[in-house]
């Protein structure tokens, strides 16, 4: 592997297509202006360097980045590439990650719009974020011990792992499918409608209207909190350990509650059953 250190690169395609090379100590900036530094290149390994250039990794195979940092002016960092591992940097530019496979992002910072587009087999460990649409048609996720911020994250995603984690998002989770959130805290409106087969296990949950339109949706000893109109339309097997605001016409399964302030059904096909535990609201239409 060829070694390339404290070196300043601003020109067009500065290291277009190399192969097993170094990067130490580099600066990718300056009055070139230049894009795509490293595109369709492969066996990278880079530390310690900063890019404030737009595009450097298109079309990479076998990637790894660690201690660098990309400016918002490194917009689109990372797309079309494959085998890719990010340690301890700041990924700060819009759409930092698109369309990539084999993905591991760990101890990063990451301030990104549009972060994770259509990427498939990403896993992520204690990191920050804050993006919006953040992950949107990504598939097969590992996500542990992530903060996140950021409206309409997680939408259309398929077979994810979600542990640890604290999600601070608005309409999260709409259209996902086959995924487990467990020990997390997700705050946040209008959350996971229209999701199939989700599941939240012991995870603290609060914001409005959530869990509509939902089918194979479980929620296994978690808390809601400002929970109104919750479950709409939904399909759901549901014990919840705080009590709820409001629950409005849930098509099927069984929703075990403390207490709930409201029971609405107007709906002729709302058929699921409520069980009050302490008995405070008895709901006669689902006793049977």
């Amino acid at each position: 592997m060829i070694t390339v250190a404290d070196n300043v690169f601003d020109g067009e395609r500065a290291l277009y297509g190399s192969r097993s090379l170094k990067i130490k100590n580099c600066r990718f900036d300056g009055p070139a202006d230049g894009e795509s530094a490293l595109k369709e290149s492969s066996d990278i390994a880079v530390e310690k360097s900063y890019f404030n250039l737009r595009y450097p990794f298109w079309h990479d195979r076998t990637l790894e980045i660690s201690d660098c940092e990309m400016t918002t002016m490194c917009r689109a960092a990372l797309w079309y590439s494959v085998n890719v591992k990010i340690e301890r940097t700041k990924l700060h530019g819009i759409k930092a990650l698109r369309e990539c496979r084999n993905v591991s992002v760990s101890d990063c910072d990451i301030i990104s719009p549009e972060f994770g587009w259509n990427c498939g087999n990403v896993s992520m460990e204690n990191c920050t974020a804050e993006s919006e649409y953040f992950m949107m048609r990504s598939t097969d996720l590992d996500f542990r011990n992530v903060n996140m911020k950021g409206k309409y994250s997680f939408q259309y995603i398929k077979n994810a792992l979600f542990e640890n984690c604290t999600f601070d998002t608005k309409d999260a989770f709409w259209h996902a499918e086959n995924v487990v959130v467990r020990n997390c805290t997700v705050k946040g409106e209008y959350l996971a409608w229209y999701c199939k087969n989700v599941t939240f296990e012991n995870c603290s949950i609060s914001g409005t209207q959530p869990f509509c339109y939902c089918k194979g949706l479980k929620l296994i000893n978690c808390s809601m909190t400002d929970a109104d109109l919750a479950f709409e339309r939904s399909a759901v097997k549901a014990y919840i350990t705080t009590p709820v605001i409001s629950i409005k016409n849930p098509y099927s399964g069984i929703i075990s509650v403390p207490s709930a302030g409201e029971i609405i059904r107007d709906d002729e096909n709302a058929k699921a059953k409520i069980i009050i535990r302490d008995n405070t609201y008895k709901d006669n239409d689902a006793a049977g």
